[in-house]
Parts: structure tokens; sequence; C-alpha cells
């Protein structure tokens, strides 16, 4: 078996990325722990991830200009995480009561409800509802 264990997530800070993502948008804290960079600094290995899902976030913090580069523009401005719920309207509700900023209303589109959000870094993401039919 084979499967998709992790997405790096550029972020200019640990403890707002795990505030954004656990606080916002519901992901557990599967991992927060020390760990050193390539050239033996300090860092932390921390990992998010949803409840019952398989893939992770592994939120990275920028370390030097190429990577404070790129927090926030990941995907060169287009919808680079898509985030598929069981049920659009409640979680989109619970979002936007928990702060998060949508930059489009909610739409239907033949692969289901949608709506843009902006995670803790300024990406864009979809939030999808179910598949039609």
């Amino acid at each position: 078996m084979s499967f998709l264990e992790l997405v790096a997530l550029v972020v200019d800070d640990y403890d707002s990325a795990i505030r954004f993502f656990v606080d916002r948008l519901d992901f557990s804290l599967d991992e927060d722990s020390p760990a050193l960079t390539n050239d033996g600094r300090a860092k932390r290995w921390v990992v998010v991830r949803l409840p019952g899902g398989e893939t992770g976030l592994l939120l990275a913090q920028a370390d030097g200009v190429q990577q404070r580069e790129v927090v926030g523009n990941q995907a060169a401005g287009r919808v680079g995480f898509f985030l598929r719920v069981e049920d659009f309207e409640a979680s989109y509700d619970r979002f936007r009561a928990n702060g998060v900023e949508f930059v489009t209303l909610p739409r239907d589109e033949p692969y289901g409800r949608v709506a843009v959000f902006l995670d803790v870094a300024g990406n864009r993401w979809d939030l999808l509802g179910p598949r039609p039919g």
C-alpha cells in the first residue's frame, strides 16, 4: 500500500500556524518534536492532520531568504490545497465564525460546492463539499 503521508507547508512561525490549523480548521496536532536542520541547527518537526486522515501537513518554519519568499505563495497565487468536508455549510459557517478569511463566496461546481479561503500564511485553499451524486 502507498499513500501520500505528508505535504510540507512553509510558514512564518510554528506556533501561529499550529493555532490556525488546530483552532480554526479543526486539525489535530499529531507531532511537535525537536529536530535538527541538515546543518545541525535546532528546528521543530510539526505535523497537523485532520482526524481520521492519512495525509498530514508538515508545518515547516521558513529558514532563510529563499524559504521566506514562498511563505503564502507556495502555489504561485493559485489554489494549492483542497479540503474536502462532508457538510459544506456547517464547515463554512464554523470556519467563518473561527475567523478564517474567505476570498470567494460559496458556489456550485461540477466537483462540488466550493469557496476559497486563505490559510495563516496567505496560501489559497478550496473548501469543498461532497461530490455531486
